[in-house]
């Protein structure tokens, strides 16, 4: 079970968007990574499909490898580890491991 998902805000902690933060928009559990909103921007070249379309260079999210995201805690307002725990109604949750709280 990843400690990721989709929708979550994190924060890119290695690689040339280091400090960045963005919120996840895939997840590829076969390959562990993600795609994070603005984030590993790569240039694509794209070409006219239909008389409506444009052709050009647009930039892209690439996937970034998940061992190179931490999820960012609302209530530290930091980036921080996460660890579950079991909820009293039996279902198991994600905790910050600092603040214990529920993200």
């Amino acid at each position: 079970m990843f400690k990721i998902r989709r929708g979550d805000i994190v924060t890119v902690i290695k690689g040339k968007d280091k400090g960045k933060t963005g919120k996840v928009l895939k997840v590829f559990r076969e390959k562990n990574s993600a795609i994070v909103e603005g984030i590993n921007l790569v240039k694509k070249h794209l070409r006219r499909r239909s008389q409506e379309e444009q052709a050009g260079i647009v930039s892209i999210e690439a996937p970034v490898a998940i061992s190179n995201l931490m999820l960012f805690c609302k209530h530290c307002n930091r980036p921080r580890r996460v660890g579950f725990t079991i909820l009293k109604d039996g279902s198991k949750s994600r905790i910050c491991k600092s603040c214990k709280e529920v993200i």
